[in-house]
C-alpha cells in the first residue's frame, strides 16, 4: 500500500463540520476501491485542505474522487520522512 496524497483548493470556505460530515458519509466508496481515508488538514482559512490516504496506488485515490465529484488540484504517492 502507498501514501497518497491528495491536495484541494475550495472556491468558497469550507467548515470544518461541513468536511467532517461528508467524510462520514463516503466509506464505502473508499472500501470498494481499498482506499483507507487516515486524515484531512485544512487551512483556517476553509479554502485549503490536504489529505492522506493509504491506497495500492494514486489511481485508486483519483477514481474515488471521480466518483464523488470530489474537486482536486494533485494527487501523489508519497514518502514519510521521520526526523
Amino acid at each position: 500500500m502507498e501514501l497518497v496524497i491528495v491536495e484541494r483548493v475550495f472556491a468558497e470556505p469550507v467548515p470544518a463540520e461541513a468536511l467532517q460530515a461528508r467524510l462520514q458519509t463516503i466509506e464505502g466508496c473508499h472500501t470498494a476501491h481499498r482506499v483507507r481515508f487516515i486524515r484531512t488538514l485544512l487551512s483556517r482559512d476553509g479554502l485549503r485542505a490536504i489529505c492522506e490516504y493509504e491506497a495500492p496506488d494514486a489511481e485508486a485515490v483519483r477514481a474515488v474522487n471521480r466518483q464523488l465529484d470530489a474537486p482536486y488540484e494533485r494527487i501523489w504517492t508519497a514518502l514519510v520522512i521521520n526526523p
